[in-house]
């Protein structure tokens, strides 16, 4: 472990009584593909988000970095809550590249210090116990039940007595609220008036399908019944335990899961909106960032997947809207924001100093309108299965794949321009679509695949990656991490 990270300490002397409060969305779960902010054609209603977008700005390049673990939540929470990157994480490689006292340097510590009153509700585990009990006030638990005290309106109640409490008191003190849901996150039960809305069940038996009905969602554009090859985490949970799921990726089947998805996404929405209201009685609210976001996205039948262990766009990308004082309403930017910017950011909107453990990069610039990017390359992981696992890169408009899976019996490399084909396309989604399809293989772009494949590999080795790909140099490898490929 490093250790002799900055503590900084704000005095409160200086900042005045019209420091910004700071309310962070954050659900458990979400494509941006489910909004109509990010897919016009979704049928998914949530005016309280729209409004945030119509309000604010909205980011169409936002991704989490990845995930060494099934559980996707949980390294995408620590970057949040600390502003590292994947391989920096205290809970990676046993904290190797992560300093020791990196949670005096978590999101709720450093604006403790700033004198700032935390609050925070969210689900329980697959998070960052340690940054998450640095709060003022914590109110935890996972609700994902169908009923307004097994499901999201619990979390919004949490917000709301805050809130309440405040107003009794007459606290002028700034806020940080951490507002976390356990939805959509499966298991997807929504309340009866919201699942019959958007005519799905709450479907438990594995020898039926799910009826079908009008109202649900429509299939996504991308849908496939399975994917073309193994993505690399056989047994997966999310792939063949999802109740209402299991393995199917028919028709029926999947409509009927992105209605139960719909309906949870709206009663979040719904208590999105109460929390707004009150904060707008309360004259707060235009003195309040407010950041909306997942901590991943997910599949649900787009490429033959369920879960939210790919670097398809549906799942890599993440929904992402900033509103707030000076924020110029109703503006879209690309941003390349990964979340773990979500602390810099708050920092630089606070005036609050940023530690210096944090590499994330603040999304002011882009906010301001200085900047539309604050980076140009992305670059994306997953090897929570079979090693070495899933590697992504984007740069403008090409994305490159690669999966080196199943002991090396997978090695593929799938090869993309999103301006072309944003849905991602593949061979198998059927002839009317095969000029958008994967490029890797077609000769013509052979250059652009090498280009790609060498900024992949700067990439990996910049941000500390402990494993190479089939037809990558081990040379920057040490002895210890090469054991990591076998």
């Amino acid at each position: 472990m490093l250790s002799g990270t900055t503590v900084l300490t704000v005095s409160a002397e200086n900042f005045t009584k019209d420091r910004p409060n700071i309310l962070f969305i954050l659900v458990d779960d979400q494509s941006p593909f489910d909004l109509k902010i990010y897919n016009p054609e979704s049928i998914q209603d949530t005016p309280a988000i729209d409004r945030l977008a119509a309000e604010g700005m909205v980011f169409d390049g936002a991704y989490h970095m990845g995930s060494f673990s099934g559980a996707v939540c949980t390294p995408s929470r620590h970057m949040i809550m600390t502003g590292r990157t994947l391989w920096h994480l205290p809970n990676s490689q046993k904290g190797k590249h992560c300093p020791d006292d990196i949670e005096e340097n978590v999101m709720a510590a450093v604006f403790n210090r700033a004198n700032y009153d935390t609050m925070r509700t969210c689900k329980k585990g697959n998070s960052y116990a340690a940054a998450n009990r640095k709060f003022q006030v914590v109110r935890d638990a996972t609700k994902r039940g169908g009923t307004a005290e097994s499901g999201s309106a619990w979390h919004g109640d949490q917000v709301m007595d805050y809130l309440n409490e405040r107003e009794k008191k007459q606290n002028k003190a700034p806020f940080l609220i951490y507002f976390g849901f356990s939805h959509p996150h499966d298991t997807r039960d929504g309340t009866p008036e919201l699942i019959a809305k958007y005519g799905a069940t709450n479907h438990r038996d594995k020898n039926s399908l799910p009826p079908a009905n009008p109202r649900q969602p429509k299939l996504p554009v991308n849908h496939l019944e399975a994917h073309p090859f193994p993505h690399g985490h056989p047994h997966l949970r999310d792939e063949v335990q999802v109740s209402g799921v299991w393995e199917r990726r028919d028709p029926l089947t999947i409509r009927n899961e992105l209605g139960r998805e719909f309906a949870c996404n709206e009663n979040i929405d719904r208590q999105i909106a109460r929390v707004l209201k009150k904060l707008e009685a309360m004259g707060e609210l235009d003195n309040t960032y407010i950041i909306y976001t997942a901590d991943h996205g997910m599949a649900i039948g787009r490429h033959g997947l369920q879960g939210k262990q790919n670097l398809y766009e549906h799942t890599w990308r993440v929904p992402f809207i900033v509103k707030g004082p000076g924020i110029q309403p109703g503006t879209r930017v690309q941003g390349n924001a990964y979340l773990l910017d979500v602390l810099p950011t708050l920092c630089g909107l606070a005036g609050v100093a940023t530690p210096d453990s944090v590499e994330g990069r603040s999304l002011k610039p882009v906010l301001t309108g200085k900047k539309d990017v604050v980076r140009e390359t992305l670059f994306g992981v997953y090897c929570g299965g079979t090693k070495p696992g899933i590697r992504a890169v984007k740069k403008g408009d090409w994305k490159l794949i690669k999966y080196d899976t199943m002991d090396g019996k997978v090695r593929e490399t799938q090869l993309f321009n999103l301006k072309e084909n944003p849905h991602e396309f593949l061979p198998e989604h059927g002839k009317k679509n095969n000029h958008l399809t994967d490029l890797a293989e077609q000769p013509q772009h052979a250059a652009k695949l090498a280009e790609m494949e060498a900024l992949l590999l700067s990439e990996m080795r910049r941000l500390d990656d402990p494993y190479r790909l089939w037809n990558q140099s081990q040379d920057e490898l040490k002895p210890d991490d090469k054991d990591l490929n076998k």
